[in-house]
């Protein structure tokens, strides 16, 4: 059986302006946050995990 030492850990989002897109998913706040300045107007967001949507936060 596999180890679920993931299952607890946040996830942080980046997604595109508009659409919505998920364009990257990391555990790292600083990783997603640096990804998302490649994108413009993209958002960093923490990852629902029951598929409510979060309260995105600004770059």
């Amino acid at each position: 059986m596999g180890c679920a030492c993931n299952k607890n850990k946040k996830q942080w989002q980046v997604v595109a302006e508009g659409g919505g897109k998920v364009l990257f998913t990391s555990t790292s706040e600083a990783t997603a946050r640096a990804v998302a300045k490649r994108y413009p107007n993209s958002k960093v967001q923490e990852k629902p995990k029951d598929g409510t949507a979060a309260p995105a936060a600004t770059k």
